[in-house]
């Protein structure tokens, strides 16, 4: 199964639950450091047990395409009972072979309410009787935004700080940049969603100002070149097109060249994604395509514009009518009169 939702909402906890309730061998695995060694070292011990075994992979969208597919035949066969963990959507980060054989459950970030009892758990659990002001619970639920494992972490390290849950305990040790560092973390997610952001509403000082903080925690240019890549398509597309070649571009320059210079190569690229015109029409014209993909299927595609390799197919119609150039629909008849690009 696949658990697919932001950070802090329960992901590893459920597989911990899960696995506990099966009474299996457990193994977690990071996507980000782990590699097919690791998976063979816990087939190998799968094997060799009369329990079943778990395997949460965390980020398995960091998994590259032949470590998915080194996977595939264990779960297959059931050797291993994978769970894997994604903040991405499944759908274009994990390979349909193992998609399909996959359960997808959808996490939302954690209501209020339910973060209120989390805080009020964790601060119970703390050594010694601290109490946790209303006022300092209510701007700690709003500064969480539904990531539990972030509201958690504030108050250890605020109890550890100051000994104290008071409200300006709790900013003070936001503020705290060594705290903060966590490449893995939420700050993480928050950061490249206001990179992205910022580009989409063409600020190029904002989208500059986030990748400075990216590089200089450290982030991986690569991931960062790649979000760019990405966006240059979804948010740039028609209007710009050579933003694609500029992303492309810099996405190369990080793997020839590396820290500490291609971060020059990404604020070039940045600025220029910033600035570009944007349309989101090709985007958009996916989505809608795929919907009706998923809603209707394969529908058969018109004889006129299949392909006639033999007499025989000829002889029923493939190919007949065909025209090079036409203005007449070349979709299925029952979407013959589709617009997905608008």
């Amino acid at each position: 199964m696949l658990f697919w939702g932001p950070p802090g909402v329960g992901k590893t906890t459920l597989a911990k639950i899960y696995a506990n309730a099966l009474n299996a061998d457990l193994f977690e695995l990071s996507a980000v450091s782990a590699g097919k060694n690791d998976i063979r070292q816990i087939i190998k011990k799968a094997q060799n047990s009369d329990k079943p075994t778990v395997l949460f992979l965390d980020e398995i969208h960091r998994f590259n395409k032949a470590q998915q597919d080194f996977l595939l035949p264990f779960v297959e066969t059931g050797v291993l009972t994978l769970i894997g963990a994604t903040t991405e959507n499944p759908s274009f980060e994990v390979i349909s072979p193992l998609l399909s054989r996959c359960r997808v459950f959808i996490l939302n970030d954690l209501l209020e309410e339910d973060m209120a009892k989390i805080i009020t758990r964790c601060v119970k659990a703390l050594p010694g009787k601290i109490a946790m002001p209303k006022k300092a619970k209510d701007w700690l639920i709003a500064m969480a935004n539904g990531d539990a494992r972030q509201a958690i972490t504030m108050i250890e390290n605020t109890y550890q700080l100051y000994k104290s849950l008071k409200t300006d305990d709790l900013k003070n040790t936001l503020q705290s940049k060594h705290l903060r560092f966590d490449k893995k973390g939420e700050e993480h997610y928050n950061t490249i969603s206001a990179f992205i952001k910022s580009m989409r509403a063409s600020q190029p000082d904002a989208a500059i100002y986030y990748l400075s903080r990216m590089i200089d925690a450290g982030e991986d240019p690569i991931f960062i070149a790649r979000r760019m890549v990405v966006f240059a398509s979804e948010d740039i597309g028609l209007a710009q097109p050579t933003a694609l070649v500029v992303a492309n571009a810099v996405f190369k320059a990080c793997q020839t060249i590396g820290y500490p210079e291609c971060a020059i190569n990404l604020a070039h690229g940045v600025a220029y994604l910033a600035q570009a015109k944007k349309s989101r029409a090709s985007h958009d014209a996916l989505r809608a395509a795929q919907k009706d993909v998923q809603v209707f299927g394969n529908l058969p595609i018109p004889l006129n514009l299949r392909n006639a390799p033999t007499k025989f197919m000829k002889k029923i119609g493939y190919g007949k009518g065909y025209e090079s150039y036409t203005t007449k629909s070349l979709l299925p008849e029952k979407l013959n009169q589709k617009k997905y690009l608008k």
